[in-house]
């Protein structure tokens, strides 16, 4: 057991009744004192910021990341907790997961039902995540939620209301959390940690566009003239679209845009069967398939290339690095970094 800061970003389980709905008002100190700390474990809080998280941005994201490293910098702590909303906890969580090289944990929960709750379950996942970042090692970034604990990597809320929220759809969970112990399962794959990515004055634009039925490029064509770097397209099947988008795709990837191919079916993996517009066909326009990651943190692996590398090449190098493809010794993501 031993000391763990905790980062208060706010969320549901932070969250006030405002007169018309719930948002976010609570300073980690109360939402600590919800629940009962692990014995042997000493907590120290951080209010970093107290947002729902849908509100979150990407300087919010940055900030966290950079928060979390700066509190690793500290010998002396064994880990760390992060409160934050469900809503994208798992873009935030698996954003500070492609830069953690630590064997320490940082472990991200949150609530299902507001602070005031009788029956809430954020004082039980704080409990839980406490206890999670004093007692493991070398799993990377976690989700600790509902008696559950999961990787960062493909672990996507599941359930806008009930309290079992989280999950990885592809695959199985990292470990169990009850009577005073986490239980580990499985270690996870995770590529090497990537360097602090800097913080430029203008962040990169990344867009999600869906496919469907009668779908064509205006909506993809939209986010391009809105000056988007990065594009998720959120194909249907097993990354399938049209001609007419993959025309559109080849289009932005010719102008050097990063296109990552993900796709809105809950589980399993993109992959090339299809053409006349299907995955064979975009991926020879240029579009990267993401493998079982689903939009939210597709867009965070593009997002992170567009930060760390200034040229296509080496922003390609470092989606397929992050997405966990092997990357030729010569060619590691670590040359295509901006310093912290």
């Amino acid at each position: 057991m031993g000391r763990v800061v905790v980062i208060s970003t706010g969320g549901t389980i932070a969250s006030r009744w405002q007169g018309s709905g719930f948002a976010a008002d609570a300073h980690g100190q109360e939402v600590m004192a919800t629940a009962a700390v692990p014995e042997g474990v000493t907590v120290e809080v951080v209010d970093l910021f107290s947002v729902n998280s849908p509100r979150l941005t990407t300087a919010h994201q940055l900030t966290l990341l950079r928060t979390v490293h700066e509190v690793l910098a500290d010998p002396d702590v064994d880990g760390i907790v992060v409160t934050h909303g469900t809503d994208t906890l798992e873009e935030s969580a698996f954003l500070v997961d492609l830069h953690h090289d630590d064997a320490r944990p940082v472990v991200f929960t949150g609530a299902q039902l507001p602070l005031d709750a009788a029956d809430g379950d954020g004082p039980g996942n704080l409990h839980d995540a406490l206890l999670t970042a004093a007692t493991t090692r070398g799993l990377g970034v976690l989700v600790a939620f509902d008696g559950k604990l999961h990787s960062a990597r493909g672990t996507v809320k599941t359930q806008t209301l009930a309290a079992d929220a989280f999950g990885d759809p592809s695959g199985a969970r990292i470990g169990n959390i009850g009577f005073g112990r986490v239980s580990v399962l499985r270690h996870p794959q995770r590529p090497a940690g990537l360097a602090l990515p800097g913080m430029p004055d203008a962040l990169p634009r990344v867009d999600m566009v869906m496919h469907h039925c009668d779908a064509d490029p205006l909506l993809l064509d939209a986010a391009l003239n809105a000056g988007a770097q990065g594009i998720v397209l959120v194909a249907t099947g097993a990354g399938n679209a049209t001609p007419e988008i993959v025309e559109a795709i080849a289009s932005a990837t010719s102008r050097g845009v990063l296109v990552a191919l993900t796709t809105r079916v809950p589980a399993g993996p993109v992959a090339e069967i299809y053409t006349h517009g299907g995955g064979v066909d975009l991926v020879a326009a240029g579009a990267v398939p993401t493998g079982t990651l689903r939009a939210g943190q597709a867009r965070i692996a593009v997002l992170t290339a567009l930060l760390a590398a200034t040229d296509p090449q080496g922003r390609e190098r470092v989606l397929r690095h992050a997405l966990g493809e092997a990357v030729p010794a010569d060619a590691h993501p670590s040359a295509e970094r901006v310093p912290a």
